[in-house]
Formats: structure tokens, sequence, C-alpha cells
């Protein structure tokens, strides 16, 4: 007998064979039967269903923890046993963390609190630790900032007169040789040795820290006085330069003058930015003044008298100016426009004029015309005399009667094409005046739309190869939203848009933007951010959507989002980047919505 080789064939064979054997027709037996029949090898189906609910409820209070629950995800959404094998096996394989020793830890904290150093009083330690604790989000992130402030202040000489709190803490700082060989010790060549490397140990870092301020920070601030800038410069290179304190001391002249120089020189720039903030104020106030009764101008002035008026920011700069373009470019159709209109006015008013002349001459030869009937009336002998004027007459009349109405016809059409365009004048004036409302902004949301994104993601990118940042950019998805439109109408849908977008904006950091990106996907660029403080700021979105209910007629509707994030490579456009979130997004879709998913 053929050996079956369709499906259909092999479901029958198999049949027949349960049969035969008297199997019970179960589906494990059925499987062996069939798998049997075909020579294949008995597979187990993926347990995808079972498996992401685990995954679901993975701790994720850790860096290590997160990781694991991501590879995990990955490797059931790849539904490769291999893969789900390998995150297995590294998570068993993987030693157990060492607890942090959270005691050593604080015990020197104390001790080093104690400790008088030169330049840092206990007000600047304590501002410090303040700043650890609030800027820490995990332990073991808190014990590392910990121990990098411990090591910097451990760099830090002793200030003379101090003791060290025990001699277990002058052996492990690395400021003991400093102490030790400031007491003096048995051998000349073994204090120069050690006075030598606490040199390098001690200062090295703040020599560098001279040298960086006064080369890249202060040669920059005083480009404009070229002489400062070179000198500033030229003691950066001394300040490396130096290989002891004496050298080091030998700059102190230098370094006062270059400080009192360097600080009239703030004071002039400080000066002349106050004189253009005034001067430029002075010239908006006068503009305002001057076309009170040109509403399209009130967007600009507005925008730039608040821009004056708070702290100038570089970045709120770019986004003034990105506006004032949008909105000139915008104004100046819209202007040409409003200038075609008032010409054609002008050339209608002018017609009624040429008409008004015309009908005033026509009706001048009507009465001349009649006074000489008249005078011929007067002349007349007979009747037959009279019957010739009185036709002139009525014939002259017919033509100004005939005239008279044809003039009253085109002044009403005349009347009518000038309510037109006078209602075409006001439409114009009034796009004008809401013209940087509309230009770069969505106009139910208020985000950005994609017009405005586009522009500030190029900015953005640009930025981020100028100061080599970071850029991490974010694609959320309401949940189930033809859902909400389906069963409340569309709206309440765009009200939870609108929601959505006043709750995403309050919750990002001012230097972040929100872009709708269509329908009801919306996109948020977050500058200097990496990707796992990016996914954390989504995270903090999405439990601000949670607790801030949507309400519909008095009802609590709530609100969810899914997010994919990616964080810009080097080597890619940042379309790609919103690609790789968008997968990220339907990832979060697949894995239960209300997520959010690193690309």
């Amino acid at each position: 007998m053929a050996k079956p080789s369709q499906p259909s064939e092999v479901a029958r064979e198999t049949l027949r064979r349960l049969a035969m054997n008297k199997t019970p027709p179960t589906p494990d037996n059925y499987r062996a039967i069939y798998h049997e029949i075909t020579g294949s090898k008995i597979v187990e189906p993926f347990p995808e269903r079972s498996l992401k609910t685990l995954q679901s409820a993975l701790p994720r209070d850790t860096q290590e923890q997160v990781r694991f629950a991501r590879q995990f995800e990955t490797a059931i959404a790849s539904g490769n046993w291999d893969s789900f094998g390998s995150a297995l096996i590294d998570l068993v394989a993987k030693p157990g963390a060492e607890p942090l020793a959270w005691s050593a830890l604080i015990r020197e904290l104390v001790q080093q609190l104690d400790t008088h150093h030169a330049g840092l009083t206990a007000a600047k330690k304590k501002e410090t630790v303040e700043h650890v604790l609030s800027a820490s989000s995990s332990p073991e992130l808190l014990y590392s900032r910990l121990q990098s402030a411990l090591r910097s202040w451990s760099h830090t000489p002793v200030s003379d007169g101090a003791e060290m709190v025990s001699a277990a803490t002058s052996e492990s700082s690395p400021a003991a040789p400093l102490a030790a060989a400031g007491h003096g010790s048995d051998s000349a060549a073994a204090t120069g040795g050690r006075d030598q490397t606490a040199w390098r140990g001690g200062i090295g870092e703040l020599q560098n820290l001279i040298a960086q301020l006064l080369d890249n920070t202060l040669s920059i601030v005083l480009a404009e006085s070229p002489e400062l800038a070179r000198e500033s410069t030229e003691i950066a290179a001394a300040v490396r330069a130096a290989r002891n304190a004496d050298e080091l001391g030998g700059l102190t002249d230098r370094l006062k003058k270059l400080s009192y120089r360097a600080h009239y020189v703030a004071e002039d720039q400080a000066e002349l930015k106050t004189a253009l903030l005034h001067l430029v104020h002075l010239i908006i106030e006068n503009i305002s003044e001057l076309v009170v009764d040109d509403q399209w101008l009130a967007g600009q002035i507005s925008v730039v008298r608040e821009l004056v008026n708070e702290p100038l920011n570089l970045r709120r700069l770019d986004d003034v100016e990105r506006r004032m373009k949008d909105v000139i470019v915008k104004q100046s159709s819209l202007k040409k426009s409003l200038n075609e209109a008032k010409d054609r006015l002008k050339a209608m008013l002018a017609t009624f004029v040429d008409r008004l002349a015309d009908f005033s001459e026509t009706t001048s030869g009507y009465h001349d015309k009649i006074e000489k009937c008249a005078e011929r009336i007067s002349q007349a002998n007979d009747i037959a005399d009279l019957s010739d004027v009185l036709d002139e007459v009525m014939h002259e009349t017919r033509i100004v009667q005939i005239n008279a109405a044809r003039s009253r016809d085109e002044l009403s059409a005349m009347r009518g094409r000038v309510n037109e365009a006078e209602r075409e004048v006001t439409r114009l004036q009034n796009e004008l005046a809401h013209a940087s409302e509309l230009v770069r902004h969505d106009a139910l949301t208020g985000a950005l739309n994609r017009k405005g994104m586009d522009e500030a993601l190029e900015s953005e990118v640009s930025r981020l190869r100028r100061q080599r940042g970071s850029l991490s950019l974010a694609l959320l998805d309401i949940d189930n939203f033809k859902k909400l439109n389906d069963s409340l109408g569309h709206a309440v849908g765009d009200a939870a848009l609108v929601h959505l977008s006043k709750v995403t904006h309050e919750a990002i950091r001012p230097q972040d933007t929100l872009a709708r990106y269509g329908g009801e996907e919306f996109v948020v660029l977050l500058p200097n951010t990496p990707l796992e403080d990016a996914v954390s700021a989504m995270v903090r979105v999405q439990r601000e959507l949670t607790r801030r209910f949507f309400l519909h007629n008095n009802d609590k509707v709530l609100i969810t989002f899914s997010c994919g994030v990616a964080e810009l490579r080097s080597d890619e456009t940042p379309y790609d980047a919103l690609k790789r979130a968008d997968e990220a997004m339907y990832l979060a879709k697949r894995a239960g919505k209300n997520r959010v998913v690193p690309a």
C-alpha cells in the first residue's frame, strides 16, 4: 500500500489505525500515530499563552530583573525553545549576587562626614548626600553613587590640624599617604616618592578639572576678548604641566589677574545683554501701540514679549524662532490675498464712481433737451408742432429710464460684490490673527502636528550631533480607542485625546516635546535621556494617566496606552528609530497592553 502523502489521507489513515488497534482517540495517541505515518519527529507545542502569564508576573525591581524579563519576553515572542532555554540557563547559572555591604559603607560615610577636608565644608558634603539620595532610583545605584562620592572625598587632602577618625580609615583612604608625608618620614627619597604619589593621587584630578574649566569653559566665555582667552588657555596649559605644589602655587598671581579681568568682562556682557533686552522690550511696546488695530500681529508681539520678560533659554529661543518663521510664511500668503481683496474692492469703488459720472452726464443731457423742448412748446403755433415735441420728450425720457434701470442693476450687483469682498477681507484678517496658533499645532489637542514634530525632531537631532548627547523617542497608542469611539461616540473619543495630551504634557519635562503622530498615536521626544530613563519616564506618564481619570457624564473612564521607546543610534535616521519604537509598541499591545516596551 502506498504511503499517504496528503494531510487528509494521513488523517484518515490515522483514524483507521486507531480503530484497528482499539487505541483510545486521545490527542496524544492521535499525534503519535500521525507522526508515525508521516515519519516526522514529534515536536512539543510552544506554550506561549501560559508563558506570557508567567512573564507578566516576573518582578522588575532591579536592573538585572528587568534585563531578564526582557530576555524572557523576547524568547516567548520568537516562539523558540532554544532562546527560552538559554534565558533560563543564564538565570540559573548566574551566581547569586552578594549582598551590598551597607554597614561598611555607612560607617565610612559617617567617618568621611566628620573628617575635615580642604575646600569641602560639612554643608557641601550633606548637600552631596542629599542629591545622591534624591537622584538614585534603586539600591544598587544608590550604593554605587555613595561609593563614588566617598572616593572623591578621600582624594581631597585633609585640612591642617585635622585628625583621622580611625586607623582603618587612614589605611583605606588614598589620602593617607599624603597625610603621612606631611608628618615626616624616615627617608628623604621615600618622602619624595610618597609626595609625588600623593600629588598625583590627590591633586591630579583637581588639576585636570581646573585646566578644563580654563581651557574649555572660560576661553569660550571670553571669546570676545582674544587677549584674555589666550591668557586662559596658557594658564590651563601651565596647570596641566605643574608637577608639585610650588609650580602650581606660582600660577596664583596670574589666576588672580585673570579672575579680576574676567569679572569685568562678565559684568560688561551682562550689562550689554540687559541693555539689548530693554531695547527689544521698548521696540515691542512701540509696535504694539502703533498696530493696536492689527490683531494679526498680536500673536508675534505676545510671544516675543513673553520671551524677553523671562530668563533666556536656548531651547525656548529655538522654539520661538521656528514658530515665528511659520507665522511669517503663513501670514505672507494671507497678506497677499488680503491685498488682492482690497485691490478688488478699490476697483469696484472706482467703477461705482465712473457709473455715477456717466449717470450724471446722461441726466445733464436730458435736462438740456427738456429745456429745448420747453422752448419749442412755447413757440409752437399748431398741434402738429406740439406732437413732434411730445414724441421727442417721450423718447428722451425712455432713454433716461433705460439708463437709470441699467445703472441701478449694475450698482446692485456691485454692492453684492463689495459685500463679498468685505467678507473676504474680514475672513483673511481673522486668519492672520490666528495664524500663529494654527501652523505648527494640532487643532484638537494643542500638541505639535506632523510638521511641527518634523521640525522639532530636526532641531533635536542637530543638537544631539553637536553636543554628543542622547535622544530617545517614545511612540504611544491609546488602548481600545476604536471600542471607546464605537461605544461612547466620536465626541468622547476626541475628548479622550485631549485628556491624554494634557496629562502627558504636564507629566513630561519642559524640555521634552509632545506631538500628535496621527489618529490616536502620539510621539514624545526626550532629549538627553538614555533608553532606560526614557522607559521610566513613560511609565510615570502611564501612572499619572491612571491616577487622573477621564470623566464622561461624571463616570470615570479608564484610559491606558501602549508605548514603544527607542534611543536614536548614531548610524540611523530618526525615522528609523521611530519605526523601531513602533514595532516595540505593537509588542506592548500583544503583551497585554498598558505597557512600555524598549526597542
